[in-house]
């Protein structure tokens, strides 16, 4: 029988609660290699991501680099999502995160260097602002033919955003970042907010059953929910919580899962007033441009859930 080589992949992440269980679904695929992670500031501070990320990868028993990026976006000041995500970004549930120290090679030369080496195959994953991936692109001509596959969490197809009326979080903390980014000739696919809302939204009774298999990994992942379950019962929402980060993932380790998508062009709003941060779809190809992503609108359910519960049992 013939082996295949495992998929070499990059996750550049601002662990919070949700980029946790993307982190453990890769760690968890025998058909994956996470040869780095590199950190961002985004839905906490750096210091928070890279102790969340280590953490995460000792609880799953692997071995993996983080290489810490930058601290705050390109022009703006951060802004992180404490109230979604806790103080710490794991949901402020007690967890030991501290004394862990990232790797010597800051992440854009991690992305860098990883692109070099797995030319063409690579698979980058972005789970947070797109901070650390402007700047790969700028610093290495090369870095975007490099990657094989790009897969952004991050913008909306179509819909409303999550933090402001028209954008999600990852775009609009760094829109300067990830307009970089979507020009720049990254082979990208993204799986937006509203993708996420449709089929990454677990509710309570879902998130139940998932702690009830009772392994560690299964009650970290649930259990580092609480500030997002909390906020959602005070609002009176009672279909759940959306965790985003895992579908991204789950599509790029599986493209398959994908049930709807087209290339389009986006871009990213920089400027307006109203609207900075927002993913502008062109549906229509009334700007002419020429498609730069492949914009994916729904999933596989089924097929996703199946997924997190293996990578948790």
């Amino acid at each position: 029988m013939t082996q295949h080589a495992a998929m070499p992949m990059v996750v550049d992440t601002d662990v919070g609660t949700d980029d946790a269980v993307a982190l453990v679904l890769a760690l968890r695929d025998p058909g994956a290699e996470v040869v780095a992670v590199t950190a961002v500031a985004g839905n906490t501070t750096l210091p928070n991501v890279i102790q969340n990320a280590l953490y995460t990868i000792e609880l799953c028993g692997a071995r993996v680099p983080v290489h810490a990026g930058s601290s705050r976006p390109l022009l703006r000041q951060l802004a992180t999502a404490a109230e979604v995500h806790g103080g710490d970004g794991l949901g402020d549930i007690g967890l030991p995160l501290h004394g862990r120290s990232p790797a010597a090679t800051p992440a854009v030369e991690a992305l860098i260097q990883a692109a070099r080496e797995h030319a063409g195959r690579l698979v980058l994953v972005t789970l947070a602002p797109l901070t650390n991936i402007a700047l790969a692109c700028l610093a290495d001509p090369q870095f975007a033919s490099n990657v094989g596959r790009c897969v952004v969490m991050g913008g909306t197809g179509r819909g409303p955003g999550n933090v402001t009326p028209v954008a999600e979080f990852n775009i609009w903390v760094d829109p300067e970042a990830a307009a970089i980014v979507f020009e720049s000739g990254l082979p990208l696919t993204m799986v937006g907010w509203d993708a996420c809302e449709a089929d990454a939204t677990f509710s309570e009774a879902e998130l139940d059953e998932l702690r009830a298999t009772d392994t560690a990994l299964a009650r970290f992942c649930v259990d580092i929910q609480r500030v997002s379950r909390d906020r959602a019962r005070a609002a009176g929402r009672r279909e759940g919580i959306c965790i985003p980060d895992p579908l991204a993932m789950a599509v790029a380790l599986d493209p398959t899962l994908i049930a709807e998508a087209r290339r389009l062009p986006v871009a990213i709003e920089t400027r307006g007033s109203l609207t900075s941060g927002q993913t502008v779809v062109d549906h229509l190809g009334v700007t002419g441009a020429t498609p730069n992503a492949e914009v994916v609108f729904r999933a596989d359910r089924g097929r996703f859930m199946a997924m997190v519960q293996r990578a948790l049992a």
